[in-house]
């Protein structure tokens, strides 16, 4: 009877069975910021093909206007502001994002997007202006140029705008979910991408142009 009784108990120093979790939200995450890198990568490529162009023709005026002539940098300066601002009120919105507070998120949000409008705005008034005095992107292979570089970051923008309305009704429907935070980190990355871009095309185009 003992001895039936012993055969049925369990050893007491049998090891628990370990479980690993797997985190699908911080591999999802890690995916998506790799596979977005490698889009402003190829990006990169195509502004700095744009950027080699104009470095090329930028002194080819056939007898037209000169950058000095054209640009005017306070114009500039006010448009380069625009987007500046919007950078910071986009960190701001992030900043709120990893706290949780949707209503504030979608605050920052909408003055980012007020800012990136503004930006879009002033630009097609100087594009408006250039056409207008005779300064087209047919006048000369400088205009084309220029036009093609600004113009390409120009419509970037409002490729950044229209996404940018997007997430706010995607986190006005669906409140701040994993998925929604992804595409804010992106969205992050790509108006940041841009500032940086327009930097460079700041100094290299108007204001080495005005100083030449």
């Amino acid at each position: 009877m003992h001895g039936g009784h012993a055969g049925h108990d369990a050893p007491r120093d049998a090891t628990p069975p370990v479980f690993h979790v797997r985190d699908e939200h911080a591999h999802e995450a890690a995916s998506t910021a790799l596979g977005f890198w490698i889009y402003l990568m190829s990006d990169c490529l195509i502004f700095a093909v744009l950027f080699a162009t104009y470095g090329v023709l930028g002194t080819s005026y056939a007898a037209g206007p000169t950058p000095k002539e054209l640009f005017d940098l306070n114009l500039v300066a006010l448009n380069t502001a625009m987007l500046l601002f919007s950078s910071i009120t986009y960190g701001f919105a992030m900043l709120a994002m990893e706290k949780g507070r949707t209503a504030q998120t979608q605050g920052w949000l909408v003055v980012t997007l007020l800012f990136g409008l503004a930006f879009l705005g002033i630009e097609l008034y100087e594009f408006a202006h250039l056409i207008h005095e005779g300064a087209g992107p047919g006048r000369s292979a400088f205009l084309s140029a220029f036009f093609t570089l600004v113009g390409t970051h120009g419509l970037h923008v409002t490729f950044g705008c229209i996404w940018l309305v997007t997430l706010m009704v995607q986190v006005a429907r669906r409140g701040l979910i994993p998925a929604n935070r992804r595409r804010l980190m992106c969205l992050s990355m790509f108006w940041h991408f841009l500032d940086v871009i327009w930097i460079g095309v700041f100094t290299y185009v108007y204001l080495m142009g005005v100083l030449r």
